[in-house]
Protein backbone atom coordinates (compact mmCIF):
# COMPACT_ATOMS: atom_id res chain seq x y z
CA UNK A 1 0.00 0.00 0.00
CA UNK A 2 1.32 3.46 -0.87
CA UNK A 3 2.27 5.66 2.13
CA UNK A 4 0.13 8.77 2.74
CA UNK A 5 1.42 11.81 0.93
CA UNK A 6 2.20 13.58 4.19
CA UNK A 7 4.60 10.79 5.11
CA UNK A 8 6.41 10.82 1.79
CA UNK A 9 9.76 12.66 1.62
CA UNK A 10 9.55 15.56 -0.78
CA UNK A 11 11.87 18.17 -2.15
CA UNK A 12 10.94 21.36 -3.91
CA UNK A 13 12.50 22.43 -7.20
CA UNK A 14 11.17 25.68 -8.55
CA UNK A 15 7.95 25.26 -6.57
CA UNK A 16 7.21 21.82 -8.08
CA UNK A 17 7.04 18.74 -5.87
CA UNK A 18 9.83 16.41 -6.84
CA UNK A 19 8.87 13.10 -5.18
CA UNK A 20 9.54 10.28 -7.67
CA UNK A 21 6.46 8.26 -6.68
CA UNK A 22 4.25 11.36 -6.75
CA UNK A 23 5.54 12.32 -10.18
CA UNK A 24 4.75 8.85 -11.50
CA UNK A 25 1.24 8.94 -10.00
CA UNK A 26 0.59 12.38 -11.46
CA UNK A 27 1.80 11.31 -14.90
CA UNK A 28 -0.46 8.27 -14.82
CA UNK A 29 -3.47 10.32 -13.71
CA UNK A 30 -2.87 12.95 -16.37
CA UNK A 31 -2.48 10.24 -19.00
CA UNK A 32 -5.83 8.72 -18.05
CA UNK A 33 -7.59 12.10 -18.04
CA UNK A 34 -6.01 13.37 -21.24
CA UNK A 35 -6.23 10.21 -23.33
CA UNK A 36 -9.72 10.83 -24.81
CA UNK A 37 -8.92 14.42 -25.73
CA UNK A 38 -5.52 13.47 -27.09
CA UNK A 39 -7.07 10.67 -29.16
CA UNK A 40 -9.50 13.14 -30.73
CA UNK A 41 -6.74 15.66 -31.37
CA UNK A 42 -4.51 12.97 -32.80
CA UNK A 43 -7.25 11.81 -35.19
CA UNK A 44 -7.63 15.37 -36.49
CA UNK A 45 -3.90 15.85 -36.84
CA UNK A 46 -3.45 12.49 -38.57
CA UNK A 47 -6.04 13.55 -41.15
CA UNK A 48 -3.90 16.61 -41.89
CA UNK A 49 -0.51 14.89 -41.67
CA UNK A 50 -0.08 14.10 -45.40
CA UNK A 51 -0.35 17.84 -46.04
CA UNK A 52 2.03 18.79 -43.23
CA UNK A 53 5.81 18.81 -43.47
CA UNK A 54 6.03 17.35 -46.98
CA UNK A 55 8.79 19.60 -48.23
CA UNK A 56 11.20 17.77 -50.51
CA UNK A 57 14.10 16.01 -48.82
CA UNK A 58 16.57 13.37 -50.04
CA UNK A 59 14.85 10.68 -48.00
CA UNK A 60 11.38 11.67 -49.21
CA UNK A 61 12.49 11.85 -52.84
CA UNK A 62 13.91 8.32 -52.72
CA UNK A 63 10.63 6.76 -51.58
CA UNK A 64 9.79 4.24 -54.33
CA UNK A 65 6.05 4.92 -54.22
CA UNK A 66 5.01 7.90 -52.12
CA UNK A 67 1.27 7.41 -52.71
CA UNK A 68 1.58 3.66 -52.13
CA UNK A 69 3.33 4.22 -48.81
CA UNK A 70 0.65 6.66 -47.67
CA UNK A 71 -2.04 4.09 -48.50
CA UNK A 72 -0.14 1.29 -46.76
CA UNK A 73 0.33 3.39 -43.63
CA UNK A 74 -3.36 4.31 -43.61
CA UNK A 75 -4.11 0.57 -43.53
CA UNK A 76 -1.47 0.12 -40.84
CA UNK A 77 -3.03 2.81 -38.66
CA UNK A 78 -6.43 1.11 -38.92
CA UNK A 79 -4.85 -2.21 -37.96
CA UNK A 80 -2.98 -0.58 -35.09
CA UNK A 81 -6.26 0.89 -33.84
CA UNK A 82 -7.73 -2.59 -33.54
CA UNK A 83 -9.29 -3.25 -36.95
CA UNK A 84 -8.22 -6.86 -37.41
CA UNK A 85 -9.32 -7.01 -41.06
CA UNK A 86 -6.74 -4.32 -41.92
CA UNK A 87 -3.73 -6.26 -40.58
CA UNK A 88 -3.12 -8.57 -43.56
CA UNK A 89 -3.61 -5.84 -46.23
CA UNK A 90 -1.27 -3.52 -44.34
CA UNK A 91 1.41 -6.19 -44.04
CA UNK A 92 1.08 -7.23 -47.69
CA UNK A 93 1.30 -3.65 -48.96
CA UNK A 94 4.28 -2.79 -46.78
CA UNK A 95 6.13 -5.99 -47.71
CA UNK A 96 5.58 -5.25 -51.41
CA UNK A 97 7.01 -1.75 -50.96
CA UNK A 98 9.95 -3.16 -49.00
CA UNK A 99 10.69 -5.67 -51.77
CA UNK A 100 11.05 -2.72 -54.15
CA UNK A 101 13.37 -0.85 -51.76
CA UNK A 102 15.05 -3.25 -49.29
CA UNK A 103 17.53 -0.59 -48.13
CA UNK A 104 14.75 1.57 -46.67
CA UNK A 105 14.69 1.20 -42.86
CA UNK A 106 11.34 3.00 -42.52
CA UNK A 107 9.60 0.49 -44.77
CA UNK A 108 11.31 -2.36 -42.94
CA UNK A 109 10.28 -1.05 -39.51
CA UNK A 110 6.62 -0.73 -40.52
CA UNK A 111 6.60 -4.03 -42.41
CA UNK A 112 8.05 -5.71 -39.31
CA UNK A 113 5.41 -4.10 -37.10
CA UNK A 114 2.59 -5.22 -39.41
CA UNK A 115 4.03 -8.73 -39.65
CA UNK A 116 4.28 -9.02 -35.87
CA UNK A 117 0.72 -7.70 -35.66
CA UNK A 118 -0.44 -10.68 -37.70
CA UNK A 119 0.07 -12.80 -34.58
CA UNK A 120 -3.13 -11.19 -33.25
CA UNK A 121 -5.17 -12.49 -36.17
CA UNK A 122 -4.33 -16.19 -35.92
CA UNK A 123 -5.41 -18.77 -33.37
CA UNK A 124 -2.52 -21.15 -34.09
CA UNK A 125 0.19 -20.80 -31.41
CA UNK A 126 3.05 -21.71 -33.75
CA UNK A 127 1.88 -19.15 -36.29
CA UNK A 128 1.70 -16.50 -33.59
CA UNK A 129 5.32 -17.17 -32.67
CA UNK A 130 6.41 -17.30 -36.31
CA UNK A 131 4.79 -13.96 -37.16
CA UNK A 132 6.21 -12.28 -34.06
CA UNK A 133 9.72 -13.64 -34.64
CA UNK A 134 9.65 -12.67 -38.31
CA UNK A 135 8.48 -9.15 -37.52
CA UNK A 136 11.09 -8.67 -34.80
CA UNK A 137 13.88 -9.87 -37.07
CA UNK A 138 12.83 -7.31 -39.66
CA UNK A 139 12.81 -4.55 -37.08
CA UNK A 140 16.23 -5.52 -35.74
CA UNK A 141 17.54 -5.20 -39.28
CA UNK A 142 15.81 -1.84 -39.71
CA UNK A 143 17.67 -0.51 -36.66
CA UNK A 144 20.95 -1.82 -38.09
CA UNK A 145 20.24 0.00 -41.37
CA UNK A 146 19.99 3.43 -39.73
CA UNK A 147 22.79 5.90 -40.44
CA UNK A 148 23.27 9.57 -39.45
CA UNK A 149 21.77 10.51 -42.83
CA UNK A 150 18.43 9.15 -41.59
CA UNK A 151 18.23 11.96 -39.01
CA UNK A 152 17.08 14.19 -41.87
CA UNK A 153 13.37 14.80 -42.47
CA UNK A 154 11.85 11.94 -44.43
CA UNK A 155 8.33 10.80 -45.18
CA UNK A 156 5.77 13.43 -44.07
CA UNK A 157 8.64 15.57 -42.79
CA UNK A 158 9.49 13.37 -39.81
CA UNK A 159 13.14 12.43 -39.21
CA UNK A 160 13.36 8.85 -40.47
CA UNK A 161 15.50 7.62 -37.58
CA UNK A 162 12.96 8.94 -35.08
CA UNK A 163 9.96 7.33 -36.80
CA UNK A 164 11.80 4.02 -37.16
CA UNK A 165 12.72 3.93 -33.46
CA UNK A 166 9.25 4.94 -32.28
CA UNK A 167 7.58 2.35 -34.51
CA UNK A 168 9.87 -0.36 -33.19
CA UNK A 169 9.53 0.77 -29.56
CA UNK A 170 5.74 0.60 -29.92
CA UNK A 171 6.01 -2.95 -31.27
CA UNK A 172 8.32 -4.04 -28.47
CA UNK A 173 6.04 -2.59 -25.78
CA UNK A 174 2.98 -4.32 -27.25
CA UNK A 175 4.59 -7.77 -27.09
CA UNK A 176 4.05 -10.27 -24.27
CA UNK A 177 6.88 -10.38 -21.74
CA UNK A 178 8.07 -13.79 -22.99
CA UNK A 179 9.74 -12.04 -25.95
CA UNK A 180 11.97 -10.03 -23.58
CA UNK A 181 11.59 -6.82 -25.59
CA UNK A 182 9.69 -4.61 -23.14
CA UNK A 183 12.71 -3.11 -21.37
CA UNK A 184 14.40 -2.34 -24.66
CA UNK A 185 11.17 -0.79 -25.89
CA UNK A 186 11.03 1.45 -22.82
CA UNK A 187 14.60 2.61 -23.37
CA UNK A 188 13.92 3.30 -27.04
CA UNK A 189 10.75 5.25 -26.21
CA UNK A 190 12.68 7.30 -23.64
CA UNK A 191 15.35 8.02 -26.27
CA UNK A 192 12.71 9.23 -28.73
CA UNK A 193 11.12 11.49 -26.10
CA UNK A 194 14.52 12.94 -25.16
CA UNK A 195 15.79 13.35 -28.72
CA UNK A 196 16.25 16.96 -29.93
CA UNK A 197 14.98 15.69 -33.29
CA UNK A 198 11.50 15.39 -31.78
CA UNK A 199 11.20 19.19 -31.67
CA UNK A 200 11.79 19.30 -35.43
CA UNK A 201 9.13 16.70 -36.26
CA UNK A 202 5.64 17.65 -37.44
CA UNK A 203 3.04 18.11 -34.71
CA UNK A 204 1.03 14.98 -35.65
CA UNK A 205 4.06 12.76 -35.10
CA UNK A 206 4.88 14.46 -31.81
CA UNK A 207 1.27 14.00 -30.70
CA UNK A 208 1.50 10.30 -31.59
CA UNK A 209 4.64 9.93 -29.48
CA UNK A 210 3.15 11.79 -26.51
CA UNK A 211 -0.08 9.82 -26.65
CA UNK A 212 1.82 6.54 -26.92
CA UNK A 213 3.96 7.42 -23.93
CA UNK A 214 0.91 8.49 -21.91
CA UNK A 215 -1.01 5.34 -22.76
CA UNK A 216 1.94 3.19 -21.76
CA UNK A 217 2.33 5.07 -18.47
CA UNK A 218 -1.36 4.56 -17.73
CA UNK A 219 -1.14 0.86 -18.61
CA UNK A 220 1.93 0.44 -16.42
CA UNK A 221 0.06 2.14 -13.55
CA UNK A 222 -2.87 -0.25 -13.85
CA UNK A 223 -0.46 -3.19 -13.83
CA UNK A 224 1.18 -2.10 -10.55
Amino acid sequence: MNPPLAAMPTTCNGGVLNTPRLRVNLMQALALLAAPLMALLLALLMALWPAVGTAASPELERQPNHAGLAQALAQFERANAGQESAIAPAADQLLALLAADPANPLLRAYAGAATAMRARATLLPWRKMAYADEGLAMQDKALAQLTPAHDAPGFRGTPTSLEVRFTIASTFLALPSLFNRNERGLRMLADVLASPLLDTAPLPFRATVWLGAGNHAAKAGRAD
